[in-house]
């Protein structure tokens, strides 16, 4: 009987340890599964590659510099993306969509002028209306897309007038595969700046 009594109580401590012990043994997301991990990596190899037969050219050299650093995001294990609006206008962003949305993965929220998305929620992109003058983007109206671990900082250039970036364009998609609306910049500055929800973070 004594036996038994210390049988069960062991049980129910490794029972009770289980409910509450952070998952330790758990296994993070393999980042090799990553989309945005595998184009960078892709790109990167052929770059190299590239760098191995010829003499780069100081904007390639430069390139690879920019994909090796996000490459690193990547792989820090940061999982999502921060967004910062100095354009002067308010900017339209995409996001996660809230509990309460309907719209599947995605929705469009409206950054102000001066503003940053807190640290946490993942901004995926910015979205950019037909009509407007984007350094580096040659049709919109199109999605400028960055990877997580990374801040897009969004601004004008006094000279030209157009918007630009810090980083360059992984990615710019034409195909809306991020569901969106098609809307006007006219539109996007008579919005009320959306309120985001900073994300609590584990440490």
């Amino acid at each position: 009987m004594k036996n038994l009594f210390k049988m069960v109580l062991v049980l129910l401590i490794f029972v009770v340890n289980l409910a509450i012990a952070q998952p330790s043994l758990a296994d993070r997301p393999k980042v090799s599964k990553n989309p945005d991990y595998v184009q960078v990596t892709r790109t990167l190899n052929g770059l190299s590659a590239l760098q191995e037969t010829q003499d780069l050219t100081p904007e390639l050299q430069q390139r690879i510099e920019e994909l090796t650093l996000q490459k690193a995001a990547i792989e820090s294990g940061v999982t999502w993306g921060q967004c910062s609006n100095e354009t002067g206008n308010t900017i339209a962003i995409i996001g996660p969509a809230s509990e309460e949305s309907n719209t599947g993965n995605n929705n469009l929220y409206f950054l102000a002028n001066g503003e940053t998305t807190p640290e946490g929620w993942d901004c995926q992109g910015i979205y950019l209306p037909s009509g407007i003058n984007v350094a580096g983007i040659e049709s919109t109206p199109a999605v400028f897309k960055i990877l997580d671990g990374t801040r897009l900082v969004a601004s004008i250039n006094p000279d030209s007038s157009a918007i630009e970036f810090n980083l360059p364009a992984l990615k710019s998609s034409q195909e809306n595969e991020l569901t969106i609306p098609n809307v006007s910049q006219r539109f996007i500055e008579s919005r009320i700046p959306s309120t985001f929800t900073a994300v609590e973070l584990d440490d």
